[in-house]
C-alpha cells in the first residue's frame, strides 16, 4: 500500500544516508523502525502511579476552614515563592 508521510528534511536525510550505509531502502528502514516501535509499545506496561500515603492524620484543624491561597502561602513560607 502506497501512503504519504511528511516528515522533516533533516530526518529524512538522515534515514537515507543510514539506509545508504547499510545498503537496504528507505522503505525498508522505516517499516523496520515503525515495526520495532509498535512491538515496543505493545509490551511495555502502562504507567500506573503508586499509591503512597503518610502517616499523618489528614489536615489540621485550621487548614479545613481556610482558603487554597493560604494554604499555598503556608506551604511556600520561607521558601521564596
Amino acid at each position: 500500500m502506497k501512503t504519504t508521510v511528511e516528515i522533516s528534511d533533516s530526518l529524512l536525510e538522515q534515514a537515507k544516508r543510514l539506509a545508504s550505509h547499510e545498503r537496504t531502502t528507505l522503505r525498508a528502514l522505516v517499516e523496520e523502525a515503525l515495526r520495532r516501535h509498535l512491538a515496543k509499545r505493545k509490551t511495555a506496561k502502562p504507567f500506573k502511579l503508586r499509591r503512597v500515603t503518610f502517616r499523618g492524620k489528614g489536615l489540621q484543624p485550621r487548614s479545613s476552614v481556610v482558603g487554597w491561597q493560604e494554604i499555598r502561602d503556608t506551604i511556600y513560607e520561607r521558601r521564596g515563592a
